[in-house]
């Protein structure tokens, strides 16, 4: 694992909240950071069907599962336990309780500000630095290829091209998140948007 600069400010936040919220796009490395950042604690993912259910029926009895915090990963898929978690860690006054990660950051803002107000700090996370990588000994050789490749935390992972990567990032992102939260209806033309007008022989290599 490639060390985030993160940690250390998260860390340092957990010791003045109950909860942290880890914002970001998908693939950032939130989960990842947040399980290194609470090894011994539970972990339960809410893009889940059967977690999210149980979650939505009974946000109390589901919280009672975490009697010393853990991680919610993708809260923004069940809002619902903001409120709940808001009594939950009044209740407890411990702070460190709690690591939130949130993929959609659009309407999921206003109800953890609405929510949590004063008991959460919010941090976005980001794909990988320049410093992070060159720390890691992982920086590509120029500006060209890190501009090729990018710095998601998958393609250094993960034995597998840029340009493969990223066609199945824009197909499960764009398609279902994008299209979900701002209703866009001509997706060919926004896909056209984000494409860089480079070579295929250049993305391939």
């Amino acid at each position: 694992m490639i060390a985030r600069a993160a940690e250390k400010k998260i860390k340092t936040l957990l010791s003045g909240f109950p909860v942290v919220t880890i914002t970001g796009p998908r693939q950032s490395g939130k989960t990842t950071l947040a399980k290194a950042i609470f090894p011994d604690k539970p972990y339960v993912s809410l893009e889940d069907p059967d977690v999210r259910f149980s979650a939505k029926d009974d946000p109390r009895s589901f919280l009672e599962r975490f009697p010393q915090g853990g991680i919610l990963d993708e809260i923004q898929r069940c809002p619902e336990l903001l409120s709940y978690l808001q009594t939950r860690v009044d209740a407890s006054g411990e702070t460190g309780l709690f690591l939130l990660t949130a993929s959609q950051q659009f309407g999921l803002m206003s109800q953890v500000s609405q929510s949590l107000a004063g008991r959460t700090a919010c941090l976005e996370l980001l794909p990988f630095s320049i410093q992070e990588l060159t720390n890691a000994e992982e920086l590509p050789v120029d500006a060209d290829h890190l501009m090729l490749k990018g710095s998601y935390p998958p393609v250094y992972d993960r034995k597998l091209t840029a340009n493969t990567w990223y066609q199945s990032y824009v197909m499960t992102y764009v398609e279902r998140d994008v299209r979900q939260i701002l209703k866009i209806q001509e997706l060919e033309t926004f896909q056209i948007f984000l494409r860089v007008s480079v070579p295929e022989e250049q993305l391939t290599s």
